[in-house]
């Protein structure tokens, strides 16, 4: 498949839609798995909207992450709300788009592109997910210390999401040590240089850290595996994951069996979700609800209802 088998596939979806449908979707790599379609399209219908929400896998049409400018441009001209943006094309996109929020341009990193008077918005509701996700899944959990794996646009959600809820320090590491040199730079001059750096020495860092946050494609149904070697994770360590297919990753078993507090993607893409359907639509989802769609999609235990001010 090519760049135009993807175009033919956005503009199918279009012509499938109805008029009036909010036409959304996803771009990315290796997202068969993903749950974004039925979060958004069963809350859409619980709120009395039309939203028809499709997947547009770069993997499945043999394209590079820098397909991302024509087939937003495809999108766009079919009459797009929006899109959701994930691995690997959440800092490509960038230079694709028109204007960015505050908090995108902040993290140089997007996850949502709202299509509104005929200009490319970019936001990003990955900070703020996870952000939430953390507050509600390890609320006492120590953030004197934390070891932050992989430094892409994920990364630097949940980094930025660690120092606004309070993170004494961030360490960013990375396989790509310049990317994080870059994004602990970012994170000092917006935080203070004594709260962000890049490290050097994971085991010692690990040691020495409160918390982890895995903020990699490692895990995914696609990229199987650890991020870390196991013997790292201890009994006093909490750990965040950021992969949410599959819920309990590699990483998310092996921490537990360690004895770690763990937790998994599933909160982050709730909320991250829950975010961007507001954007999309502008109309208020019920996030508990979302949260209980998914305990239902994944067959877990159901996660608790959230206060209805969550989105605030």
């Amino acid at each position: 498949m090519t760049l135009s088998s993807a175009a033919d596939a956005i503009r199918a979806h279009a012509a499938r839609a109805t008029p009036g449908t909010v036409l959304t979707g996803l771009i990315g790599a290796g997202i068969g798995p993903s749950l974004s379609p039925p979060l958004h399209e069963v809350e859409a219908d619980r709120l009395g909207l039309e939203l028809a929400y499709a997947r547009f896998d770069l993997d499945e049409h043999d394209i590079p992450a820098a397909a991302v400018g024509p087939m937003l441009a495809e999108a766009r001209e079919a009459g797009y709300r929006g899109l959701n943006i994930t691995h690997p094309c959440k800092q490509v996109v960038l230079e694709h788009l028109d204007e960015l929020s505050p908090d995108a341009a902040a993290l140089a990193a997007v996850n949502t592109v709202v299509f509104r008077d005929g200009r490319a918005i970019g936001h990003n509701t990955d900070w703020s997910g996870f952000a939430r996700a953390f507050r509600t899944g390890l609320p006492d959990a120590e953030l004197g210390s934390v070891v932050v794996l992989g430094a892409g646009g994920a990364g630097a959600a949940v980094a930025h999401g660690l120092l606004i809820a309070g993170a004494g320090r961030i360490q960013v590491f990375d396989l790509d040590a310049g990317r994080a040199d870059a994004l602990a730079t970012a994170l000092a001059g917006r935080f203070g240089a004594d709260r962000a750096s890049a490290g050097t020495d994971l085991a010692t860092a690990v040691g020495a850290a409160d918390g982890l946050v895995h903020a990699t494609p490692t895990g995914m149904a696609a990229h199987p595996g650890l991020p870390l070697p196991a013997g790292l994770l201890r009994l006093d360590l909490w750990v965040a994951e950021v992969v949410y297919r599959p819920l309990e990753t590699e990483l998310v078993r092996t921490a537990r069996a360690a004895g770690a507090r763990v937790l998994d993607g599933g909160r982050m893409a709730v909320f991250q979700a829950a975010e961007a359907f507001a954007l999309f639509t502008d109309a208020r989802p019920d996030a508990g609800r979302m949260l209980r769609h998914f305990s239902d999609l994944t067959g877990t235990p159901p996660l608790e209802r959230q206060p209805a001010d969550v989105l605030d």
